[in-house]
């Protein structure tokens, strides 16, 4: 007899499959990713009610099946619908790129409890605040950090040669190839690297090293469009598919930065 599985899980995505079932993925506490089947997922109104849609934060009850990738989905209780993110386009854009990169980032079956956990926290903070540049780097660079991806921001990652964000130092330029920052002569041997200046290393070094967004953080203006432009083009080369929400960063990128 097949064990029944129950965990905290978030919805990633869902898509018809037939006249009555559906596809989810799900961002799991104890599992990690996973794909299943919800059988009448289309027609019931009883199981499944509102609980497989993106962002939903539910409790998860499925069974693995043997010689088959997909789960069959049990039951998922919907523990929390983020009905304020709900309401808004910015925060739904912004949500569904959480989402999307946090999807892409991880394999089906990884476990790490703690990406779980980062987006729950985003999401929440969603809810919450609304979105913001700082916020969006903030989850990046943590998320990056916990899929094993962190980018190296205090020295070159060429020659290692480090950077001094107070000193003579101010121009810099990020490598997505490299994972990192490098130096303007090491930047001439490749040929995607993006401008990246000491101001928006700094600020980008602060918030590596943050458990939580800062209170009170924010981007300087005149960093923004760095920091963006460099943080969506690491993330991309790292995702195997388009980021088909990144549409959305590029008018938020353009804000004050607030």
């Amino acid at each position: 007899m097949r064990a029944n599985h129950v965990t905290p899980a978030i919805v990633l995505r869902s898509r018809p499959f037939g006249e009555s079932d559906k596809i989810v993925s799900f961002l799991s506490e104890n599992y990690g990713k996973l794909t299943g089947i919800a059988k009448g997922a289309m027609r019931s109104r009883k199981r499944f009610v509102n609980s497989l849609e993106p962002f939903a934060l539910v409790n998860l009850s499925f069974q693995d099946r043997p010689h088959n990738n997909l789960a069959f989905i049990l039951a998922a209780d919907l523990k929390l619908a983020f009905r304020q993110l709900l309401k808004s386009l910015d925060r739904i854009s912004c949500a569904a790129y959480l989402v999307e990169i946090t999807d892409g980032l991880i394999g089906e079956r990884e476990e790490n409890p703690a990406i779980y956990q980062h987006l729950k926290y985003g999401l929440t903070y969603l809810e919450e605040n609304g979105a913001s540049p700082c916020f969006l780097t903030f989850f990046e660079l943590r998320l990056l950090r916990l899929a094993g991806y962190q980018p190296v921001l205090d020295s070159c990652k060429r020659c290692h040669k480090a950077a001094r964000l107070e000193g003579r130092v101010s121009q810099w330029n990020f490598s997505p190839f490299d994972g990192g920052i490098v130096c303007d002569p090491c930047s001439c041997s490749r040929h995607d690297t993006l401008p990246l200046g000491a101001a928006a290393i700094e600020v980008l070094s602060a918030l590596q090293d943050s458990a939580t967004l800062p209170a009170g953080f924010s981007l300087r203006p005149s960093a923004v469009q760095e920091i963006r432009s460099v943080m969506l083009r690491f993330i991309q080369y790292h995702v195997d598919r388009e980021i088909k929400s990144a549409v959305f960063l590029s008018q938020f990128s353009d804000q004050s930065g607030a």
